[in-house]
């Protein structure tokens, strides 16, 4: 079981929490939402919850709870550029549909 980062995600990560000058790292979870019923959620973390699960890959930590854990394991977090447009991207093995909108998922 892993949640791994590119190294361009790992880059924006740590830029960013030595820029807020703060941070343990990143939780990444789902919740429940949109079309296919599941979205992702990706937030800063400045403390460990006594339920993370901790991953660590080129030196950020990524933090997931346990009960997101089974709709993302084996998901690679990766931070692209498109055009003028920039942002995280997930490659997760257990999608088997997006809505059209890719703002939600379903496994």
């Amino acid at each position: 079981m892993a949640v791994t980062l590119t190294e361009a995600a790992a880059r924006h990560v740590t830029r960013y929490l030595s820029k807020r000058g703060k941070g343990v790292g990143v939780r990444l979870g789902v919740k429940t939402t949109g079309c296919s019923g599941l979205a992702y959620k990706l937030e800063y973390v400045d403390e460990l919850a006594p339920e993370d699960i901790v991953f660590e890959d080129h030196g950020v930590k990524v933090l997931v709870d346990p009960k997101s854990l089974a709709y993302i394991d084996g998901t690679q977090l990766d931070f692209v550029r498109e055009g003028l447009n920039e942002g995280f991207k997930f490659e997760n093995p257990n999608e088997r549909d997006k809505c059209g909108c890719g703002e939600s998922f379903r496994v």
